[in-house]
């Protein structure tokens, strides 16, 4: 790792100077220290926050990273998380990161120059994450949200993903479906959707069934009617649509609906996650229900008992399905006059 003499001569100050502005950076004069700050991000430089000068005392805070709050599954785990660490004697820092990898590794390090006691993160993708390989090849205290790593080293609280959308595919099957399709933002951007994905390849081969290419809207929680009006025409259109997550189902209806098309009566939408605004709009949603209270409250235990020197767990909490009217069994009269 680049070291603080670099960083001090790309900035140019002394040492002295660039070392403070890591320990006590609230003796600096703005613009030395944003001098000094972003000669650090340009070399990819952070003193390790193990290190003994800096484990004199524990802040009690937790930085928390989410892809965005306009999706209430991460507003309503960050509100039962912040209840939790607050009993606890804790703060939370929020960032967000808008499903861009490169501005992940951004907000941890500015998590960190502020000294967390550990970290919650929601990333794009745990497998390939060059943040979560450097933090936990320097001991940082960390667990992820809705992940289910393949690496021992990262601590997790999750439900089973593919599970879960297996789950969803077998009640649309139990209701008479036999054409569903699955729509989810970019493929690329969440490893939860590529896993929500293969479960329901695997319960629709297991059915002895096709499954359709993946349907990708240009957003995560957002649909567009023009990326998914191709597929409703024809014989082989689906008579129901399985969605990565609840906003994106609530938002797929609302575009169905502006365009002529009745929900659940010519076709049936289902969501993942369980958000409470589900219950609340017409037709109701039915859901894969994630525990998010019970995953707040054990991702910020997990993450305590790390940082005071317990191992990394992965734990993974059950799901379940929640019934709504936004699907029905199915009648095969569904496309006939649009076919």
């Amino acid at each position: 790792m680049t070291d603080l003499k670099k960083v001090a001569g790309l900035a140019g100050v002394s040492r002295a100077t660039a070392a403070r502005a890591f320990a006590s950076p609230g003796l600096l004069r703005r613009d030395t220290l944003e001098r000094v700050l972003a000669a650090a991000r340009e070399l990819g430089f952070r003193p390790n926050r193990l290190g003994r000068q800096m484990r004199l005392q524990t802040t009690n805070l937790i930085g928390v990273v989410v892809p965005n709050l306009l999706n209430p599954v991460f507003a309503e785990q960050f509100q039962a998380m912040e209840q939790a660490a607050r009993a606890r004697g804790y703060n939370l820092l929020l960032a967000t990161t808008d499903y861009m990898a490169d501005r992940e590794s951004e907000v941890v390090e500015d998590l960190l120059r502020q000294r967390v006691d550990g970290l919650v993160l929601t990333v794009t993708d745990a497998r390939s994450s060059d943040v979560l390989q450097a933090l936990a090849r320097e001991a940082t205290p960390f667990v992820l949200a809705y992940h289910q790593p393949e690496n021992p080293r990262y601590s997790a609280v999750s439900v089973d993903n593919r599970a879960g959308m297996a789950l969803a595919t077998r009640h649309l099957l139990a209701a008479g479906h036999r054409r569903i399709g699955m729509v989810a933002g970019s493929a690329l951007q969440s490893d939860r959707a590529r896993l929500r994905y293969a479960g329901y390849q695997e319960a629709m081969h297991a059915a002895g069934l096709a499954a359709l290419p993946l349907i990708e809207m240009p957003a995560h929680t957002q649909a567009d009617f023009a990326a998914i009006e191709p597929w409703l025409r024809g014989p082989q259109a689906p008579s129901a649509l399985l969605c990565s997550n609840d906003l994106l189902a609530i938002s797929l209806i609302n575009a169905l609906r502006r365009n002529g098309w009745s929900v659940p009566q010519q076709l049936s939408v289902m969501g993942f996650d369980g958000i409470a605004l589900g219950s609340q709009v017409h037709p109701t949603l039915c859901s894969v229900v994630q525990p998010i209270a019970e995953l707040a409250h054990t991702v910020i235990d997990q993450l305590l008992a790390q940082i005071t020197g317990a191992p990394p767990v992965t734990y993974c909490l059950p799901c379940r399905i929640q019934p709504g009217e936004s699907i029905r069994p199915y009648e095969d009269t569904t496309h006939d006059a649009l076919a």
